[in-house]
């Protein structure tokens, strides 16, 4: 065995030491249904490690990050996130969408910069570890969770399942419930029964992509729960002052959603939420106007819960002793890139009227909220076509094999321009008109993923197009690269 010198074991000392005082940010990033949360974080990476154009980063734009690259991540407990499959996926010819992960993950993207002030720079080169902590959108759904009792939890999640929008897909349950009295006598096949029935309607609710608001989250994603008590109980129907009779039906149900929330989401918020620093989530806000007046006023009402359950300030000293808090949250609207750029303020000024409630209320506490539109990975290409001696802006990408406009099917994989339609200017017009009608008047197809190269003729890595995400970069984590 080779000896180690001194002066080695010195430097590994020097650099474990540097490490440690390393300043990190721990920055979570989650998404509701189909908000290409994946797909962000893979591509967030990639323009960093690559150093791609970001002109509203302000550290990037000012020529101060010299460079960034992966390390291990700190917690050993937490799976890694893939980042090289999904790069993989986007890479391969012909491209396609990475799986959405269905699990919390993390992955640390350490930023080499030179300061901005002098007397730091002297000293040599700044670091900052960036913790990407990856975490499900149905888990942040979960977090109101912990402020209600079970008699709160069912009047909601009923209300919710004999809307409209969602009545024929809770009509089994809905029929099952009718027939089940909450004062019968517990029994585990009625349990079982219940809940694997309200789970197909949570399920099949969240594949319609038409709502937001879908608790419980575990429900959707059992993981190793997947059979247990834990996720063995349904909202029955009880009377405001109703008493739950010992040994009873609905006992067993209030006693099963207690241990829910005490076993599935505080830990959840102990562990991982509440040592977050920053927070981006990502919202299909295009789907929810498409789908019209129900899917929107869902997504308004999980907007304002989730901002409660972020628990936003200023921190100080006594961040300490009291808890940290999220001092910095963003709410992006993807796929602008679905959108002509005519429509991306537009997009961003619909996404700030649909949080304004919660965001008036953050700022209140000292926190910084911010509202805008992007895409991580830009699918499409700026076009114009001529019609009737009237000019339109256009998109030109792959829509994805299925997809349709009209009588047109597309066939994946031959290119077209699609005008998808303009949003209004007013955002509370075009929010008016989504609360008056069954769906907005934009035509709205899914793309494919657009052809990458993974070098240049350099030999460096190549960085991935996108609209905004250097805006997002800047509100969230600028101020520690300073």
């Amino acid at each position: 065995m080779a000896e180690i010198s001194y002066s080695e074991l010195l430097k590994d000392a020097q650099a474990r030491f540097a490490d440690y005082l390393t300043p990190s940010v721990r920055l979570g990033v989650t998404g509701l249904s189909r908000a290409g949360k994946t797909v962000f974080i893979t591509a967030l990476v990639r323009n960093l490690v690559a150093g791609g154009r970001l002109p509203f980063f302000a550290p990037d734009a000012e020529r101060r990050i010299v460079r960034a690259y992966l390390e291990p991540q700190p917690d050993d407990s937490v799976p890694r996130f893939d980042y090289e499959a999904h790069l993989a996926d986007l890479l391969s010819s012909p491209p396609s969408w990475p799986e959405s992960t269905k699990r919390i993950s993390e992955l640390r993207v350490t930023i080499e910069y030179r300061s901005a002030y002098a007397l730091k720079r002297a000293i040599g080169l700044s670091k900052l570890h960036v913790d990407i902590v990856d975490y499900p959108g149905e888990w942040l759904i979960d977090l109101p969770l912990l402020e209600q009792d079970y008699r709160a939890f069912s009047t909601e999640a009923l209300g919710f399942a004999s809307a409209p929008s969602r009545a024929e897909f809770a009509k089994p349950f809905l029929g099952f419930l009718a027939g089940t009295d909450p004062a019968a006598v517990e029994d585990e096949q009625i349990a079982m029964t219940g809940a694997k029935l309200f789970t197909a309607y949570l399920r099949a609710t969240r594949e319609s992509g038409a709502q937001s608001t879908l608790a419980p989250g575990r429900f959707l994603l059992p993981g190793e729960l997947e059979g247990s008590p834990l996720l063995t109980f349904f909202p029955m129907p009880l009377a405001s002052d109703e008493r739950l009779p010992r040994g009873s039906l609905a006992a067993m149900m209030a006693r099963r959603f207690e241990s829910y929330k005490s076993s599935v989401v505080k830990p959840f918020f102990n562990d991982h939420f509440a040592r977050l620093d920053r927070q981006i989530v990502l919202i299909d806000v295009l789907t929810a106007l498409h789908r019209g007046a129900e899917a929107v006023g869902d997504l308004e009402h999980a907007m304002t819960d989730i901002l409660k359950a972020f628990r936003p300030g200023a921190n100080s000293w006594l961040s300490m002793f009291l808890g940290r808090k999220i001092d910095r949250v963003l709410f992006a609207a993807t796929k602008a890139d679905h959108l002509p750029a005519s429509s991306h303020d537009r997009l961003e000024a619909l996404l700030k009227a649909i949080v304004d409630d919660a965001v008036t209320r953050a700022q209140t506490e000292g926190a910084g909220v911010h509202a805008l539109a992007l895409s991580a990975l830009r699918a499409t290409r700026e076009a114009t076509a001529k019609q009737g001696g009237e000019i339109l802006p256009c998109l030109r990408g792959t829509p994805i094999k299925g997809e349709r406009i009209g009588g047109v099917i597309f066939d994946g994989v031959k290119e077209a321009a699609i005008f998808p339609g303009d949003l209004p200017a007013d955002p509370a017009a075009a929010l008016n008109a989504a609360r008056h009608a069954k769906s907005a008047s934009l035509e709205l197809v899914r793309f494919a993923p657009p052809k990458l190269v993974d070098t240049l003729s350099d030999g460096k890595p190549a960085a991935f197009p996108h609209i905004r995400l250097d805006r997002a970069l800047d509100f969230l984590i600028s101020d520690y690269l300073a």
